[in-house]
């Protein structure tokens, strides 16, 4: 029952009925080293997500829910080991790292996406959208790799409610996809940009850019405006115009100005703590999310964390909205043939610690 009441939390959780929202902003950087760093905040304003760390082992085995609540779905056995944080239950993971250095991870997108309707006689074939990067970071070494998989199977919603996802698939070479099931179809699209937010499509964002072609790095220069002298008021004028508030559109500009006019790092952890600060720009205040007179849910922010993986070195890296401390999983210490499955919360205590100086 308790399993059965979870489920229903998180499909709830992802309701396009719910007034606020879950929404993300993905980034990708890479250093002078050649590190490869894949970025990414998550946001709900409805409640706490309760989010986990899951450390799953080679030879791991799951099964997919189903629409009727029950975990008699797809059987998927983990090849490679991974890292991923979890949101409401342990096996809905939505942003993880596996052992060969492959990133995958989900993204809200409600209203464009629309899987198949579940067939009972492709029970076994089926799998439920929150389960696919468990699936995808335990069977695949390469984006290659899943692209060619995925077609063969199911992803099916496990409540009518719940709004669709899509997906970032990144690897160690550089190459990264967005995965959008519509009309039941899976649509893959190479990104070269690397970012990623919610909805509308990504092609529609990416042709939104070119509304932005006037924006760039630095500052206005003075002019003549007839009889007197038009000059910035500070620093940055070149990005005047460039959207502040935090719809999907204005978000996937902003990252991808932020993201594209950062100065490149020498190394990974260098550009890992770049992306944190890149990313802190996205974090989303708890009451903008209520309407006037509603009363806001009572957590921090509705930025619940961040995380940012290197897939050169096999780290992944977060801080959530109860700890602001970086911590990080280092997968090349983690023994995959040994080790035993693990979920545990990312916040065991949900208060920011404190460090009081001591003055000499």
């Amino acid at each position: 029952m308790k399993r059965l009441r979870s489920l229903w939390i998180a499909a709830v959780v992802i309701s396009t009925q719910i007034p606020a929202t879950w929404a993300c902003t993905g980034i990708t950087l890479s250093s002078k080293d050649g590190s490869k760093i894949l970025a990414r905040t998550i946001e709900w304003g409805g409640s706490d997500l309760n989010s986990q760390y899951v450390i799953v082992p080679r030879g791991y085995e799951q099964q997919s829910y189903l629409p009727d609540g029950q975990q008699n779905g797809m059987k998927f056995t983990a090849r490679y080991g991974y890292v991923g944080l979890a949101v409401e239950q342990k096996e809905f993971v939505a942003e993880g790292l596996n052992e060969t250095g492959l990133s995958a991870g989900l993204f809200y997108f409600p209203g464009y996406g629309q899987y198949e309707a579940y067939n009972p006689a492709q029970q076994a074939s089926s799998i439920a959208d929150l389960q696919l990067v468990a699936w995808i970071l335990g069977n695949f070494s390469t984006v290659d790799e899943a692209v060619k998989a995925i077609p063969k199977i199911h992803v099916i919603s496990i409540d009518p409610r719940g709004s669709t996802v899509h997906w970032r698939i990144a690897d160690t070479t550089g190459k990264q996809v967005v995965l959008e099931i519509v009309d039941g179809q899976p649509n893959f699209y190479e990104n070269k940009l690397g970012v990623l937010t919610n909805s509308p499509g990504f092609e529609w964002q990416i042709t939104n850019l070119n509304n932005y072609v006037n924006l760039y790095p630095g500052s206005a220069a003075s002019k003549s405006f007839g009889a007197i002298e038009l000059a910035p008021f500070g620093a940055g004028s070149g990005f005047l115009g460039i959207p502040g508030d935090v719809t999907p559109p204005s978000r996937f500009v902003r990252a991808a100005f932020y993201q594209t006019t950062a100065p490149q790092q020498s190394t990974g952890i260098e550009t890992v703590i770049q992306s944190f600060h890149i990313l802190n720009n996205f974090d989303i205040p708890i009451g903008i999310e209520f309407s006037a007179g509603q009363t806001p849910t009572d957590i921090p922010s509705a930025t619940q964390w961040t995380s940012s993986s290197d897939l050169t070195h096999r780290i992944i890296y977060f801080h959530t909205m109860y700890d602001s401390n970086i911590r990080c999983f280092d997968l090349k210490t983690i023994d995959f043939k040994r080790v035993k499955y693990q979920a545990k919360p990312l916040d065991p205590v949900k208060q920011q610690p404190v460090q009081t100086l001591r003055v000499e």
